[in-house]
């Protein structure tokens, strides 16, 4: 599809939609489908039918895009169109509150800019080791020939490093409350956004009070971390303190407890559980793949000769980067993104009606074989350097545009030193018998975990 032919049109017109729609059922559409099983629902639409499919739902427009044109076009060259106003987001904003994912506009900016300097090169310098310690502390803790969950240890190391490096703050003694509190928010969150007849949240089902419960239990995490700050205590040049100080250039007002709290919550959130679960999931790949596995630690073995990795050897470890890449091609953190359009727009005949829902599922688009070679195998290759690059809206680990995440370099220096601390001294097999089933929640989780036993190398 051409994105040539882009032009506004009034909300009032009705044109007839020249696309296919998939069937559903009268009043609910697709819904009954979403609720069973989103992420077949939205590769069907991806993968089966046309770039645009019309997703029949109650009380909205729903569209699925899988043109790569056309998802660059929403997500970059008319974002201003299509804003975060869905039912998903609002769902979201329920722990997250206004932070960097939810906001918009005006205050989105600002406070993208104040957070922007905790995420520079330069800093990054400071957080190498820090991420290795974490790492190796957590190998540590294996016990060669016992199995174990490494998707939860990965939960683990990486909501440490993210109150290590970016809030300066100690969070393992409350791992596994937070850990447990955050997996019931998650859940809580993508079933209400799926079941928009259920009772209210003010209405006390054991669903809602598990939720609440989560609530309060990470906002006494995350409320008190900033408390602790609030006495002067504590780095000045971390992003907590960076978003303490800042001032409004107009009042010179600095942020409130609650700004802070969903400007924390969402790093605190958002900065290791899509980690964690790329990391997971390319220990699956790895478990299957076992010449991809020789070929990574052969290069860890040629690059750091038997030494602790260093940030300064994150550029040397190209293949352990690809392995990344290609693990977040299969299985990306951030499965699918919605949009609200705001005003009707129609691009080469088809109308995207004012208040419609645009989703675009990056799991399905990554698994495209109109973009991707022999898209469901394991290759690595993909992403070497004279490798062909992937088509432009194609590849969406990190989504795109303005608002792509803030968070995206530090997540591949964590992911690449993390996992090349750990493969560096441990061989990881699968447990057998295990079904690795993708999650979706908010992120791809592996449901049920990832089972392996580790053996030293």
């Amino acid at each position: 599809m051409s994105l040539m032919n882009v032009t506004p049109a009034p909300a009032s017109m009705s044109t007839p939609f020249p696309m296919q729609s998939l069937p559903g059922v009268p009043v609910l559409g697709v819904l009954p489908e979403l609720q069973k099983n989103p992420l077949r629902v939205m590769e069907r639409a991806t993968l089966e039918h046309s770039p645009v499919v019309r997703l029949p739902l109650p009380l909205v427009e729903g569209f699925i895009i899988s043109d790569p044109k056309l998802v660059e076009h929403v997500l970059v060259g008319n974002s201003r169109n299509y804003v975060k106003q869905t039912r998903g987001y609002e769902m979201l904003r329920k722990v997250l509150g206004n932070g960097l994912v939810t906001s918009e506009g005006e205050f989105w900016k600002r406070q993208r800019r104040i957070a922007q300097p905790a995420f520079h090169r330069e800093r990054m310098l400071a957080f190498g080791e820090m991420m290795t310690t974490a790492t190796t502390d957590m190998v540590n803790g294996w016990q060669p020939g016992k199995p174990f969950d490494v998707a939860n240890e990965f939960m683990r190391v990486t909501l440490r490093l993210v109150g290590e490096t970016l809030l300066s703050s100690d969070v393992t003694s409350s791992a596994s409350e937070v850990g447990q509190a955050i997996t019931v928010a998650l859940e809580h969150l993508i079933h209400r956004t799926l079941h928009p007849f259920g009772f209210p949240e003010w209405v006390p089902t054991p669903r809602n009070r598990s939720f609440q419960k989560a609530l309060s239990q990470l906002d006494r995490v995350v409320l008190g971390m900033i408390a602790s700050r609030r006495d002067g205590s504590g780095p000045k040049n971390d992003l907590l303190a960076m978003l303490m100080e800042a001032r409004d250039p107009e009042t010179g007002e600095g942020m409130s407890d609650e700004q802070l709290r969903d400007e924390v919550m969402t790093i605190f959130l958002a900065g290791h559980e899509t980690t964690a679960n790329a990391l997971a999931w390319t220990m699956v790949l790895l478990g299957k793949s076992p010449q991809v596995e020789q070929r990574l630690v052969k290069e860890l073995t040629d690059v750091l000769g038997g030494r602790v990795p260093t940030m300064s050897d994150v550029p040397k470890l190209t293949y352990t980067a690809m392995v990344l890449k290609e693990s977040m091609r299969l299985y990306p953190p951030v499965w699918s993104l919605a949009r609200r359009v705001v005003e009707t727009e129609v691009i080469d005949g088809v109308t995207l009606p004012k208040d419609a829902i645009v989703f675009i599922c990056s799991y399905a688009l990554h698994r495209h074989p109109d973009f991707w070679k022999d898209p469901e195998a394991f290759d690595p290759e993909r992403f070497a350097a004279d490798a062909p690059q992937p088509v432009k809206g194609a590849y969406l680990p990190f989504s795109m545009g303005q608002r792509k995440c803030i968070g995206d370099t530090f997540a591949m220096v964590e992911a690449t030193l993390v996992l090349a601390t750990v493969l560096q001294r441990m061989h990881l097999s699968l447990v057998p018998g295990q079904q690795f089933t993708p999650e979706p929640v908010i992120t791809l989780r592996p449901l049920g975990g990832v089972q392996v036993v580790a053996s030293k190398r």
